[in-house]
């Protein structure tokens, strides 16, 4: 990628546009483990905002005409036979998500290469032994913000001036850094699959770009027409100390309460009626150093629920915009200086009679030449703006400190 030698690691080595680098293991959030060394590339699609239509449809229409129908979710999947084709990685950006919402997107992109919509079918093909590829010199430089420590607090004190006027109840602001990088970045971002919690921990790559994730939440999973997203509210230190305050906050439980309610009614929009339920309700888990609040929403998927339609009823996250959520996109795009980019969208595996995507938080992205992350949390009117910017960085230092090759999640004791 940058500076030379490593653009020849990055190129693109098959037909439909295919970059990855050959002979390696498919690394692909929620990818079937059993799979993941005898999977061949068949089929990509790459789709931005500027292309025009309707990316929710165009991804169920690529994928049906690549042996992969999912009209109907609420099919019994399948015996899943190891030859043929097998599934697809699926990647849809925030921006993506919001334009399906009839929202605007009209902050400049930071990674303007990353494509708004990726599917990629694969299918079974021999065992590949693979010798490991040589290591590259890996430099990584300073990261650079795309606002201050002020301008964020600006923000978070503008969302609490829009709550009181009744605008919105909360809404999720998030912040973006870039750092520069010399050698091979398809490495680091492997690296953020080994960071402790990360449910969806993986890598997407494409021409002159690559995505790396190292997310707890499910954004949305479906199993034979069983619905179930887990959406994430509430940040403390994972200590015994942050662990209590976290369970004794009325901030961050009626934050939480807020999103799963808007959950269950993005899932109540194509579930049948009566079946939307709630577990697990503000359990708390571990991410690297974090506890972090969450709870499960589950339904049964309304007759003939297809692809395109839940992608519409449940992108972007309700847990990375705020409530309603629509009006929260909007003043999201008035305050954020630059765009979300490869966070805060999906990324997963999809194949007939399962689906699963994880919500893109925890996630980093290589362009050309740089490396980008992003972080943020939800506002609400009892935030503390110095509290807001504390725990953006507190999510984002064990991403950053991972692509640099330094470890710090070691359990605290």
């Amino acid at each position: 990628m940058a500076h030379g030698k490593s653009t020849e690691r990055m190129r693109k080595v098959g037909p439909y546009g295919v970059e990855t680098l050959p002979q390696v293991r498919v690394d692909v959030p929620a990818a079937p483990t059993a799979c993941r060394d005898t999977l061949t590339e068949r089929a990509r699609l790459h789709w931005h905002r500027h292309d025009g239509g309707d990316p929710a449809a165009l991804a169920e229409e690529f994928l049906a005409a690549h042996g992969l129908p999912l009209h109907d979710l609420t099919r019994p999947a399948p015996t899943h036979h190891h030859s043929g084709v097998c599934g697809a990685a699926l990647y849809l950006s925030a921006a993506a998500g919001a334009h399906l919402a009839g929202a605007p997107t009209t902050a400049p992109e930071p990674a303007p290469t990353l494509p708004d919509l990726t599917v990629v079918v694969y299918e079974h093909g021999p065992t590949r032994a693979t010798p490991p590829a040589a290591p590259t010199p890996w430099w990584l430089g300073p990261w650079t913000e795309s606002w201050t420590p002020r301008q964020h607090a600006d923000a978070v004190a503008a969302v609490r001036a829009a709550i009181g006027r009744g605008d919105v109840y909360q809404t999720n602001l998030v912040g973006h850094a870039a750092a520069p990088y010399t050698g091979d970045p398809l490495p680091a971002l492997r690296r953020l699959s080994a960071l402790p919690g990360a449910r969806y921990g993986g890598v997407l790559t494409g021409d002159g770009w690559a995505i790396g994730c190292a997310s707890p939440e499910t954004l949305i999973e479906v199993t034979d027409g069983h619905l179930i997203t887990r959406p994430i509210k509430g940040t403390r230190p994972a200590t015994p100390t942050g662990h209590t305050e976290l369970l004794a906050s009325a901030k961050e439980r009626a934050e939480h309460i807020m999103i799963v309610d808007l959950e269950r009614n993005d899932l109540a929009r194509i579930a049948r009626t009566g079946t939307v339920t709630v577990d697990d309700l503000f359990t708390v888990r571990r991410w690297c150093d974090l506890w972090q609040a969450e709870s499960t929403v589950r339904a049964t998927a309304a007759d003939g629920l297809g692809l395109a339609d839940l992608l519409r009823a449940t992108c972007p996250g309700g847990s990375v915009t705020g409530a309603p959520k629509h009006a929260a996109l909007t003043q999201i795009t008035t305050l954020e200086p630059v765009g979300r980019g490869a966070s805060m969208g999906a990324l997963g595996w999809v194949t007939p009679g399962h689906i699963d995507l994880g919500l893109t938080i925890r996630t980093a992205a290589a362009d050309t030449d740089l490396l980008h992350t992003w972080a943020g949390g939800g506002i609400t009117w009892d935030s503390d703006a110095h509290a807001e910017v504390a725990e953006a960085a507190a999510k984002t230092a064990p991403i950053r400190a991972t692509l640099a090759g330094h470890e710090t999640h070691r359990p605290r004791r």
